[in-house]
């Protein structure tokens, strides 16, 4: 195990006051890999050090990487941010706003880098562009940021192209294997409380389950993830066999009746944990699902995982 890696290990807080990268990670969804990265490309911060050299961050400098996080949200690029900070521009503006008239909002770039490597059906150039940004960026900015709108221009021209569907299934299958593999990565502490998490049965549509699982495990989940299409009586199970504290589905196709009134009633009252249900149907069928005793999490990721958190412990 490298020094980085046991860093991300949760560990006691060796005085009152500082707090280690995976608490402060867990906290704040910036995973340490980003966290490292400010700190040694653009010294946004400088953390205390153990004698072993491992990081720890104060109430203020958590409070610091919030704002930048706002920033970021506002298409500011992370080598701007330090100027900003240090002129007290950053504070003095609403959290709302655009970035300031003299900084170039470096997403609508990147939006259209990553259409043009979808194209060209360029699998290295998606790799290096998402290599860079996600070791830049926190995962809930690049998504909301960069590949949901990506993929809404996809969803919105497919029918008046050729190749439309073809770009579509490409880039869908290309963050099946690339977000995959990172959340495996980052779900690796045993520790974690753990979310099992699928898609209905007869869904297909994994995309945004991946995405959810990706910031959900940025900020300290475990995540089991079984994919698309899964049978919901197998579920308890794997809740219980892994110790869960939650289960996540997600549903973007219009569910069969049977699902909602009789199958996911019956997977409510077998589980011990509380069940959560993202996505458009789940949007849709809000009465349905509460009536089954689930939670319907909506479709925005960082409201999903708060409405997650708030119910479930850590």
């Amino acid at each position: 195990m490298t020094p980085e890696e046991q860093e991300s290990m949760p560990r006691a807080l060796p005085e009152d006051g500082l707090y280690p990268i995976r608490t402060v990670s867990a906290e704040t969804g910036v995973n340490p890999v980003t966290l490292r990265a400010w700190e040694r490309r653009y010294n946004l911060l400088e953390p205390q050090r153990t004698p072993k050299g491992h990081r720890l961050y104060t109430r203020e400098q958590i409070d610091t990487i919030r704002r930048v996080v706002e920033l970021l949200d506002r298409g500011i690029a992370i080598s701007q941010v330090k100027p900003l900070l240090a002129s007290g521009e950053a504070s003095e503006a609403p959290e709302e706003s655009a970035a300031p008239a003299h900084v170039q909002d470096i997403w609508g770039p990147l939006v259209r880098d990553l259409l043009s490597a979808v194209a060209a059906f360029d699998d290295d150039a998606l790799d290096r562009l998402y290599g860079e940004v996600l070791s830049l960026y926190p995962v809930d900015t690049v998504t909301s940021k960069l590949t949901i709108p990506v993929l809404e221009t996809l969803g919105a021209r497919w029918k008046a192209e050729s190749t439309g569907i073809a770009e579509e299934h490409f880039l869908n299958a290309y963050l099946r294997n690339r977000l995959g593999a990172r959340f495996h990565h980052l779900s690796k502490d045993r520790h974690a409380p753990r979310l099992v998490a699928a898609c209905f049965p007869g869904e297909q549509h994994e995309t945004g389950l991946l995405l959810f699982c990706l910031s959900a495990a940025a900020r300290g989940y475990g995540v089991i993830y079984l994919g698309a299409n899964m049978p919901l009586e197998e579920l308890p199970a794997v809740a219980e066999r892994t110790d869960a504290v939650a289960v996540i589905l997600s549903a973007t196709a219009r569910p069969r009746p049977a699902l909602l009134n009789e199958q996911l009633p019956d997977l409510v009252h077998q589980l011990r944990v509380p069940l959560f249900v993202g996505g458009r149907a789940a949007c849709r069928h809000e009465k349905q699902i509460a009536a089954a005793g689930a939670v319907s999490v909506g479709t925005e990721i960082p409201d999903a995982i708060r409405i997650i958190e708030e119910r479930t412990p850590r």
